[in-house]
């Protein structure tokens, strides 16, 4: 087994929707600073607004790399996902991400593509909570299925890692570390990304501690 293939089981990636949540931050225009961005802040944003902080909307950015065109690039601590487009731009897309504890990085390649994909709970899920035990056996695509409209499945090579990137029942929560190890994102925009990626294509994901520079 690879060393980012351990890193990957180790992180138990359960793609699930519950425990606790870290806190990232948001920048503020009035006050010209970054403020604290967690679950109770999320919630009532979007409840009032009807959508995520304009730093986590779907925006082409300038964005300077040696990677090609088609490229994913996932920067989880600033909560962006980057699908590089040709003349130094890319896609900006807001993502949620593992909560502290279910962190993980290396370089993979999108393996297949799932349109409304099934969910099917880990055994120890299913073993400590009824509702999870009733699709053990899996959870039919649609809209109250967590993985979403759209699944990105991340391969080792051939290899499955099990770890997605998804679309979510609960969009207040993009940018949060608040899943179980997979990349959420908001249903149109994992719908958008979808569209463009094709199988095969370079994923990387960046280590803890390596976010890119606020503002790209």
């Amino acid at each position: 087994m690879s060393l980012v293939r351990k890193i990957f089981a180790a992180s138990l990636a359960l793609c699930m929707l519950v425990g606790t949540a870290a806190a990232s931050e948001i920048f503020d225009p009035q006050t010209k600073t970054w403020v604290r961005y967690d679950p109770s802040r999320a919630i009532r944003y979007y409840q009032a607004h009807g959508g995520v902080p304009a730093d986590f909307r779907r925006q082409v950015v300038n964005f300077r790399t040696a990677e090609k065109p088609g490229t994913i690039i996932i920067d989880g601590n600033r909560h962006f996902l980057y699908f590089v487009l040709p003349g130094f731009q890319a896609i900006r897309y807001g993502i949620g991400v593992g909560r502290e504890g279910f962190g993980w990085a290396g370089i993979v390649n999108v393996g297949r593509k799932v349109e409304w994909p099934t969910w099917t709970p880990p055994a120890e899920m299913v073993a400590r909570d009824p509702k999870a035990a009733k699709y053990a056996g899996g959870m039919p695509g649609g809209p109250d299925n967590p993985l979403g409209a759209r699944a990105l499945y991340l391969f080792e090579g051939n290899l499955d890692t099990i770890y997605r990137i998804h679309g979510t029942t609960e969009p207040w929560s993009i940018g949060l570390d608040i899943s179980s190890g997979c990349i959420r994102m908001n249903n149109d925009d994992v719908i958008d990304l979808y569209n463009r990626v094709e199988v095969g294509a370079k994923v990387i994901v960046l280590m803890q501690g390596a976010a890119l520079y606020r503002g790209v």
